[in-house]
């Protein structure tokens, strides 16, 4: 899996990667990225007389909150080492949706009717209902 866009990947996101089987196989999955870089977080209160207790942004350093892994673009962020003549089968294990709630023919179909459209690292879903004019500019 590589990234595509700048991101910070929590040490719990990849934990999550890391113990997630991939298909009935159970291919073995190698994290390749190291959560080094720690993350503050300005606890602000927010009930009534909490202004006299917090300075707001002054001095505001933060306490530990945990640990990210900073992620370029073509970085890779799991491996999945197997042998050749395994190949289609784990790509077919890890692509099975794609990361997204349709699957790899209706993806394709629906890309072709424009239903979803490119946002970034996602895509969104414009449904055939609604107002007429966004779905002419969308189809035209």
């Amino acid at each position: 899996m590589v990234s595509d866009e700048y991101e910070q990947l929590s040490s719990e996101t990849l934990e999550a990667a890391r113990i997630r089987s991939c298909g009935k196989d159970s291919f073995q999955s190698r994290v390749r990225l190291h959560p080094f870089h720690g993350i503050r977080i300005n606890r602000m209160l927010s009930c009534a007389g909490a202004d006299r207790l917090q300075t707001g942004m002054q001095g505001a350093f933060g306490k530990p909150q945990g640990t990210v892994a900073r992620v370029h673009i073509g970085q890779v962020i799991v491996s999945t080492p197997t042998k050749l003549q395994n190949k289609e089968h784990v790509i077919e294990a890890l692509c099975r949706k794609w990361g997204f709630k349709f699957n790899a023919d209706e993806f394709k179909d629906l890309v072709v009717e424009k239903c979803l459209i490119p946002d970034g690292c996602g895509v969104k879903y414009i449904p055939n209902c609604g107002i007429l004019e966004k779905w002419r500019a969308l189809h035209s």
